[in-house]
C-alpha cells in the first residue's frame, strides 16, 4: 500500500521557492526557453510526475509556472530527494528496488486515486514508455502526458516500428526485421547481413541491451548478455540484428506533433559522444549537417510520427555516414535526456508543449517559426570513474555540492543536492550541465569555465573525462563520430597530459599553495600565534612530487603574489588564497585559471583539480624532503592473483568454483551495476584457489570476488 503525507510543510515550501528561483540569479540568464502561462489556458490542476530525479524536478520548475500542483512518488531511500521536496504532495511507491517503487504500476494507481491527480508526466525511463501503464491510466479517465498507446507499441518494438518506417518511407539499416530465437540463429543471421552487426534488445532504449559484434563469437556471447540485460532492464529478452553501420554519427530530430494531426520538426541534436552505446555530450545543432538534409531528416521524422498518429513531444534517431546517408535507427516516445539544448536553440518549454498537447490543445507554432537560435552544448555529468571503461558507476554521498549557476548562459538540471546519496539502485547521473553561446566556440568556452567551477565532493565523477572530451581538437573541429572515445583514448582514458608549460603551473600553484597554508597556520585573528617567532619569511625552498619526479623550487612572495623559480623558469603566481573555500580562482603569469584543492594534509599532501583532471602532489620542505628518503616504501599489492570489483553492484552469475583451472580472459562472473552487466576477466592462467561471492551478493568496489593460486 502507497504511503501518503501532504507536502505543506515549511521546508518543503522553501525548498520548492528556491528551486523555482535558480531559472534565475542575480539577473544572470540560467536557460534559454520560456514558459508562457495564459490563465485561459486551462489544463490540469494536479499532475503526478511517474519518475524521480532530476527529470521529476524538470517537470516540476514547469508546472509550478503553469499554476499546475504537482505530485511526487518515491520510494523509501529518496524520501528526502530533491523531488519529493519539491512538489506539493509526495507518495511512497514502495522499497528501493525499481521493481517495487518506480516501476510499481499498483502502488502508482494507488498514489493517483489517493491524490486526486488528473494527470500522469512518466518523464524518461521507467514506464515513460509502458503501453500498459499509458491503458490503466485511460481505463481510469487520467490523461497520460505522452502519445496514446498505440504509438507507443509501435515504435517501442524495434522490429515493428522498422516495419512501419518502411512503410512510411523513411530511410532504413539493412538488417533482419524478425526475433532472433538464439545464440546460434544470431550467428546464421550474422553471417548472412556480414560483419559487423548489432544486436539490440527490440524493447531496448538508453544502450540497455545493445552489443556490437565483430565475429561469431562475439555473436554469442552478445546475444547472452544482451537477452540478460533486456529481461533485466524491460522485461523483454527479444533482440534483432541489424548491420552496424561502421564509423557512423548518432543525430536526432525531435518531433512534435498534437492530437489534430499537426507535427513539427525541431531541429537535430548531435549524440555521437557516447560509451557503451550511453550518450555523454550531445550539442544542437550538429556541426556535420548541411540545411538540405536537415530538412530531409526532419520531413522523414514528421512522416514517421504522422504515420502512427503521433501526439508528444518525441525523438526520432538516426545514424549518419560520411557521405551523410542517414538510417532510422529508433523513436523514443517520451522526452528525451538531453531536451534542454534544443530548448535553448528553438526558445521553447517541451515539457509544457507536452502538457498543452496531452489536453487537447492544438501546436501554435508552424515549421516556419521554429529558429535555430545560437548553439547549445549538453554534458551529462555522472557519478563514475572515467578511468575505468570510460565510466563505471561510483557511490557515496555528496559531502560538497555546488552547481556553476553564477555563470551566465549556464543552464544545470539536477535532481540532487549536497547530502544527497548516490546509489547503486538508480542511474549514477548527477545531473545535465548545458552551456549555451551566440557560436559554438562561444558554447564551449562557457563549457570549460562551467565545467571548472562545478564542485563535486563525496563520488567520484566524470568531469575529468566531460573536459577533456570538449576541448579535444577533434571535438573542436567537429570531425567526431560514435567511435571517437575508443579512436581518442585506445588504451583507455588516463586524465589530462600536462605539457611541460602545464607542469609548471601545477606545481608553482601547489608550491604557492603550501606556503599560504604555512603562513595562515601561523596566525590566529591577524595575530602571530607565538609572539617570539622571528618575522616571517619571505622565501622558501620547497621540494615538490609529481607523478614520481621530484623538482626542487624557490619561492618568493610579495603580499598574495609568489614568484616560483622551476628548472630557471620564473611563474607568477597570485590570488585571494582563500583556503576554505571549494574554488581557487588565481591567475598564473596573468592568465586566469579556476582550480579546486581536493585535498591538504599536514604531510604536504595536496590534491589538486587542474583542467578538469585530478593531480596528487606533495609538498615538502628541503629538510623535510631529505629525511622522506629514509622511509620505506609501501609495496604495492600484486593484482594479477585476485579479482575484486571494480564498481559497486550486484553479482549476478559466478561461473568458477575452487580448484578450476581458468585461462587468461575467462569469464569469472558477471556484476550488475545500474542494470548494465560487466563480465569479469582472470588476468592469467591459473587455478581458483577460493571464491568470496555467489549470485545475488551485493559488493562494494574494490571487494574481493576470487582468489588465484
Amino acid at each position: 500500500m502507497a504511503a501518503y503525507r501532504s507536502a505543506a510543510g515549511f521546508q518543503r515550501v522553501l525548498n520548492a521557492v528556491k528551486h523555482v528561483c535558480l531559472m534565475q540569479r542575480c539577473g544572470v540568464i540560467i536557460c534559454r526557453y520560456s514558459t508562457v502561462y495564459d490563465p485561459n489556458e486551462k489544463t490540469f490542476d494536479k499532475i503526478l510526475i511517474a519518475n524521480r530525479g532530476e527529470i521529476a524536478c524538470r517537470v516540476i520548475k514547469t508546472c509550478k509556472k503553469m499554476g499546475i500542483k504537482t505530485v511526487a512518488v518515491h520510494s523509501d531511500v529518496d524520501s528526502s530527494a530533491v523531488h519529493v521536496k519539491m512538489a506539493d504532495e509526495a507518495v511512497c511507491v514502495g522499497p528501493a528496488p525499481t521493481s517495487k517503487s518506480y516501476l510499481n504500476m499498483d502502488a502508482i494507481m494507488n498514489a493517483i486515486k489517493q491524490t486526486g491527480a488528473q494527470a500522469v508526466h512518466p518523464g524518461y525511463g521507467f514506464l515513460s514508455e509502458n503501453k500498459e501503464f499509458a491503458k490503466r491510466l485511460e481505463a481510469e479517465g487520467v490523461t497520460f502526458i505522452g502519445p496514446d498507446t498505440h504509438a507507443i507499441q509501435a515504435m517501442g518494438d524495434k522490429i515493428e516500428s522498422k516495419l512501419i518506417a518502411k512503410a512510411a518511407k523513411v530511410n532504413t539499416i539493412p538488417g533482419f526485421d524478425g526475433v532472433v530465437k538464439d545464440a546460434e540463429e544470431a550467428v546464421k543471421i550474422a553471417g548472412e547481413i556480414g560483419y559487423p552487426v548489432m544486436i539490440k534488445a527490440s524493447a531496448g532504449g538508453g544502450g540497455k541491451g545493445m552489443r556490437i559484434a565483430w565475429n561469431d563469437e562475439e555473436t554469442r556471447e552478445g546475444f547472452r548478455f544482451s537477452s540478460q540485460e533486456a529481461a533485466s532492464s524491460f522485461g523483454d529478452d527479444r533482440l534483432l540484428i541489424e548491420k552496424f553501420i561502421d564509423n557512423p554519427r548518432h543525430i536526432e530530430i525531435q518531433v512534435l506533433a498534437d492530437k489534430h494531426g499537426n507535427a513539427l520538426w525541431l531541429n537535430e541534436r548531435e549524440c555521437s559522444i557516447q560509451r557503451r552505446n550511453q550518450k555523454v555530450v550531445e550539442e544542437a545543432p550538429s556541426t556535420f549537417l548541411d540545411p538540405d538534409t536537415r530538412r530531409a531528416m526532419g520531413e522523414q521524422a514528421v512522416s514517421l510520427a504522422k504515420a502512427v498518429k503521433y501526439s508528444s513531444a518525441g525523438t526520432v534517431e538516426f545514424l549518419v555516414d560520411t557521405k551523410k546517408n542517414f538510417y532510422f535507427l529508433e523513436m523514443n516516445t517520451r522526452l528525451q535526456v538531453e531536451h534542454p539544448i534544443t530548448e535553448c536553440i528553438t526558445g521553447l518549454d517541451l515539457v509544457q508543449q507536452m502538457i498543452l498537447i496531452a489536453k487537447g490543445y492544438k501546436l501554435q507554432q508552424k515549421q516556419s517559426d521554429i529558429p535555430i537560435n545560437g548553439w547549445a552544448i549538453e554534458s551529462r555529468v555522472y557519478a563514475e570513474d572515467p578511468y575505468k571503461s570510460f565510466g563505471l558507476p561510483s557511490i557515496g554521498r555528496l559531502s560538497q555540492y555546488q552547481e556553476p549557476l553564477d555563470l551566465p548562459n549556464v543552464r544545470v538540471d539536477s535532481g540532487i543536492q549536497e547530502g544527497s546519496d548516490i546509489s547503486i539502485y538508480y542511474d549514477p547521473m548527477i545531473s545535465k550541465l548545458v552551456t549555451y553561446g551566440k557560436t559554438r566556440e562561444e558554447a564551449l568556452k562557457k563549457m570549460e569555465e562551467a565545467l571548472d567551477n562545478y564542485v563535486i565532493r563525496g563520488v567520484t565523477h566524470n568531469i575529468p573525462l566531460l573536459r577533456e572530451i570538449i576541448v579535444h581538437p577533434r571535438f573542436v573541429s567537429g570531425d567526431i563520430s560514435t567511435k571517437f572515445l575508443p579512436e581518442v583514448y585506445p588504451d583507455g582514458f588516463k586524465g589530462h597530459m600536462l605539457t611541460a608549460g602545464e607542469r609548471r603551473e601545477l606545481l608553482a600553484t601547489a608550491a604557492a599553495l603550501y606556503v599560504a597554508a604555512q603562513l595562515r597556520s601561523q596566525k590566529f585573528l591577524g595575530d602571530l600565534r607565538v609572539s617570539i617567532v622571528p618575522a616571517e619569511s619571505r622565501q622558501w625552498e620547497l621540494c615538490v612530487e609529481l607523478d614520481q619526479g621530484v623538482h626542487m623550487l624557490g619561492v618568493s612572495r610579495s603580499g598574495n603574489n609568489y614568484t616560483v623559480e622551476i628548472d630557471g623558469e620564473k611563474v607568477e603566481v597570485s590570488g585571494e588564497w582563500n583556503l576554505a573555500s571549494a574554488l581557487l580562482p588565481i591567475t598564473i603569469n596573468g592568465k586566469h585559471r579556476n582550480l579546486q584543492c581536493l585535498l591538504r594534509t599536514a604531510a604536504g599532501e595536496i590534491t589538486l583539480q587542474y583542467l578538469g583532471t585530478s593531480f596528487k602532489l606533495r609538498v615538502l620542505s628541503k629538510l623535510a624532503a631529505y629525511l622522506s628518503k629514509h622511509m620505506p616504501e609501501k609495496i604495492p599489492e600484486d593484482t594479477s592473483s585476485i579479482l575484486r570489483s571494480p564498481m559497486p553492484g550486484s553479482v549476478v552469475a559466478v561461473s568458477v568454483k575452487p580448484g578450476d583451472n581458468v585461462a587468461e580472459g575467462q569469464e569469472i562472473c558477471v556484476i550488475e551495476a545500474m542494470k548494465m552487466q560487466n563480465s569479469m576477466t582472470a588476468a592469467k592462467t591459473a587455478k581458483v584457489k577460493s571464491v568470496h561471492c555467489k549470485a545475488g551478493d551485493t559488493v562494494g568496489e574494490g571487494d574481493l570476488l576470487v582468489e588465484l593460486e
